[in-house]
């Protein structure tokens, strides 16, 4: 994230604990994934604030190896077939659950992507205008097809759901998205991410409306 490694730890140690509250607070076993996400968040940028550390402090490669590829496991592997699979498996619907199956297989192609990405490719974090840059050598070709493939796997799904408010999570997380990349295009993975995590804070209230087993409010019929 932007700012600094106390920026990162600091965020990180809040959405952790906003998603270990989310956890406990979790009631049916179809919603232990999707409970999960603030948690994620949280140790994903905890990981991101030992990116800084190894980067402002040279010779601490293996660190900055761990660190790195820990958070880019999250950002491009684990969250394009976590998000699908979460609220698909929350869904009850059988229309929807048949339209979350195909943004779930779409987020798989891309997990599998990156995946053998970060094993077969160059990715070297950088410090550049008080935000951490992942440069990297995958094929330009395939960058902007990808990244739609990306947005589709991430967060139609938020939209599909019959789940209550879970639509609200989409919508603030693809306005965090369309602002980030007007404002802080090249550092799109690491700002984006940042925004993402403390939106997933809404996932706590999301939760608690199930549990508390409140009408139902889709955003499509």
């Amino acid at each position: 994230m932007c700012f600094s490694a106390g920026a990162s730890f600091a965020g990180g140690a809040v959405v952790t604990a906003i998603g270990i509250a989310t956890v406990k607070r979790m009631r049916k076993p179809e919603q232990r994934l999707f409970s999960a996400i603030p948690l994620l968040f949280g140790l994903q940028q905890i990981s991101e604030g030992f990116v800084w550390v190894a980067l402002q402090n040279p010779g601490n490669q293996v660190m900055l190896n761990i660190s790195g590829y820990l958070f880019l496991l999250a950002a491009v592997v684990i969250w394009p077939t976590m998000v699908p699979l979460a609220v698909l498996k929350m869904e009850h619907n059988p229309s929807r659950r048949r339209y979350l199956k195909i943004f779930l297989g779409a987020g798989i192609i891309i997990s599998l992507y990156y995946g053998t990405g970060l094993i077969i490719h160059n990715v070297e974090p950088q410090i550049s205008h008080h935000h951490i840059k992942y440069v990297n050598d995958f094929p330009r070709s395939l960058v902007i097809p990808v990244f739609i493939l990306y947005l589709l796997a991430t967060l139609i799904p938020l939209y599909i759901s019959s789940i209550k408010n879970i639509y609200l999570f989409g919508i603030l997380a693809t306005i965090s998205l369309f602002l980030t990349g007007i404002f802080f295009r090249e550092y799109l993975t690491s700002v984006w991410c940042f925004f993402a995590a403390f939106i997933s804070i809404t996932v706590y209230w999301i939760i608690s409306a199930e549990d508390r087993r409140l009408p139902v409010t889709p955003l499509l019929n």
